[in-house]
């Protein structure tokens, strides 16, 4: 299905020019070592990783675009196969971590739409790899498949709420001012992994609460003597949600630290 040579090609370029910025801006300080591929490797191969992966898209939007050959398309459906699956791994490993898929705008922790997503492309360069007619040609010709690919990944890219929020506030989301903590409360509430919990809690309101960079911490004495801790993302109409359960055990084998001043 050639009609959506067009999408995989334009994603393919954005991710590359957005990688590169991301790289040669550098950003803030540790800002790559929060982002997919980069957050799998050391530090100092973090940078390396984000421009390989983005010269790598290249050639596969170049591919796409002015070959018909099977090696193109074929390797285009790995890309995102492997892309899934390594979203799937940042999910379980580093919650904290973005996918990276379009550098630091990326930033956002994977969620179902970032996964949904690279299945939704890994499906699309499947139908392509039988196209008999090279990428140019259906830039030429459109489709309403096109269109139909286009709304799709629309939906499923987290990154439009982030553009919006950067056009609004202008600064990194650690840097902008956080929702009331009762509006942050309010979505906690409305999440499901806070129904999903819910009932370990000893009371519904928490005996601690603070904010580190983009999220917000709600920490709860749970009906086992621990700790239920919840962390919200702060951006986003629908934000992240994460859960901590520690046991007393776990409680009492923690270190002890000496506050410092800043």
């Amino acid at each position: 299905m050639a009609s959506q040579l067009p999408v995989l090609i334009v994603l393919l370029v954005l991710g590359t020019v957005a990688k590169l910025s991301t790289v040669r801006s550098g950003g803030e300080p540790g800002a790559l070592s929060r982002l997919g591929p980069a957050v799998l490797v050391p530090g100092r191969l973090q940078a390396p990783a984000l421009v390989a992966c983005a010269v790598g898209e290249l050639a596969l939007a170049a591919g796409l675009l002015a070959s018909t050959a099977a090696i193109f398309r074929w390797a285009t459906v790995m890309f995102f196969a492997l892309s899934t699956y390594v979203l799937l791994e940042l999910r379980r490993r580093r919650p904290d971590a973005g996918c990276g898929c379009f550098g630091d705008v990326s930033a956002a922790p994977v969620g179902v739409r970032s996964i949904s997503r690279t299945v939704a492309l890994t499906g699309m360069a499947v139908l392509t790899v039988w196209a008999e007619v090279p990428g140019w040609v259906t830039f030429v010709q459109p489709s309403w498949w096109t269109a139909a690919g286009v709304a799709l990944l629309l939906l499923l890219s987290p990154e439009l709420e982030e553009l919006a929020d950067r056009v609004r506030y202008r600064a990194p989301c650690e840097q902008r001012r956080a929702p009331a903590e009762s509006v942050t409360m309010a979505r906690l509430r409305g999440s499901r992994s806070w129904r999903a919990h819910e009932e370990l809690l000893a009371s519904a309101e928490p005996y601690d609460t603070w904010r580190e960079l983009c999220w917000r911490f709600f920490a709860f004495r749970s009906k086992d003597d621990g700790d239920v801790v919840f962390a919200v993302y702060l951006s986003g109409r629908r934000p992240v949600v994460r859960v901590a359960v520690v046991s007393p055990e776990d409680t009492g084998s923690l270190p002890s630290y000496t506050p410092v001043s800043a």
